[in-house]
């Protein structure tokens, strides 16, 4: 049985979830729209000579006067042979472990696909990567095919982490990209342009489509 507090707290408990939702939206969308700009096409922020940084004898690297997406790339190519781990839970100062999970093998395989077919064709790749996070932008900013958004964010920052998180220079904080994880997961879940986006619209025209056997418009619903 429904108390007379249900009502009120269930439209408090909507409009909450909404504002947050859209908010959350945004900020992702707008994150990933403020990462275009270092690494503009068709140079991607390389500079003509498209150098990728290289190791050094001290274990870490030379800048070999790279920059912009190629600088990322190489970096992430130089740590890839390195111990790393990640989700650290530095306990030692409570008289308990040092925990961790080692992500090295992913790194490693991280390293020979970027060394081997991403790097070498950086001219094309770097497109793809260009329109995959103005993708991100776009999907979120407006609220349109938000699930397939989210999941473009999960896979470009879960590359990012396994090739970037905790490499020790420059240090990238592995909550850095946790973070982000976490935020598109959020999405993922919440659909969020079905909350003030131009999904709230769309779908409604898909459901019939949809219910006939129309398979694009399937795949559409289960992507906004």
């Amino acid at each position: 049985m429904h108390t007379s507090i249900d009502m009120p707290n269930k439209r408090f408990d909507r409009t909450v979830h909404n504002i947050f939702v859209v908010l959350a939206r945004l900020l992702l969308g707008y994150l990933f729209f403020t990462q275009l700009f270092w690494k503009l096409p068709p140079s991607f922020g390389c500079g003509g000579s498209y150098n990728f940084p290289i190791p050094s004898q001290q274990g870490y690297y030379n800048t070999n006067q790279s920059s912009g997406l190629c600088f990322w790339m190489g970096l992430e190519s130089v740590f890839a042979s390195q111990p790393r781990r990640v989700l650290i839970a530095d306990m030692r100062p409570a008289g308990l472990p040092d925990v961790g999970v080692s992500i090295t093998p992913l790194a490693k395989i991280n390293g020979f696909l970027l060394d081997n077919l991403f790097i070498p064709q950086i001219r094309v790749f770097g497109w793809l990567v260009w329109f995959t996070e103005l993708s991100v932008a776009i999907t979120m900013i407006l609220g349109i095919f938000t699930r397939l958004g989210a999941l473009s964010a999960i896979g470009i920052i879960f590359e990012l982490y396994v090739g970037l998180a905790n490499i020790p220079s420059p240090f990238e904080w592995e909550w850095t990209y946790g973070a982000i994880i976490a935020l598109a997961f959020a999405m993922m879940a919440a659909a969020p342009g079905r909350v003030f986006g131009i999904d709230a619209w769309l779908r409604p025209k898909l459901a019939e489509p949809a219910k006939r056997g129309n398979i694009l418009a399937k795949i559409a619903l289960i992507l906004s």
